[in-house]
């Protein structure tokens, strides 16, 4: 699956189960500690737009989860945007429909 564009309305049943499944409440400090891990080298441009996402949805709700293929995803349902990383791959936003999806899950629309 090429990762310029990672949309939610595409994962298959077993994905889907798989977010629903994984998905949590974050708090900025373990996001933080995720980054660090993730994106270890200070030179690394995922690791600046990982913590770049943070810092511009200061003060939002985050959601994390991982589909059953390693995609992360990272939501702020207080702001509605949201970003996907595979590590050592690349990262970019949540599309429209994947924000929608990742809405319906969390409220239990599974």
């Amino acid at each position: 699956m090429p990762f310029e564009k990672f949309d939610l309305e595409s994962l298959d049943k077993e994905r889907r189960k798989a977010i629903a499944k994984s998905i949590r409440t974050i708090s900025v400090e373990e996001l933080k500690a995720l980054g660090e891990q993730l994106f270890p080298y200070a030179d690394d441009p995922w690791r600046e737009a990982f913590f770049r996402f943070i810092a511009d949805n200061r003060g939002a709700t985050f959601h994390h989860a991982v589909t059953s293929d390693g995609v992360n995803i990272l939501y702020c349902r207080d702001k509605d945007k949201g970003a996907w990383f595979v590590p050592g791959t690349g990262m970019g936003p949540l599309q429209e429909r994947g924000r929608r999806a990742m809405k319906e899950i969390i409220e239990g629309g599974r």
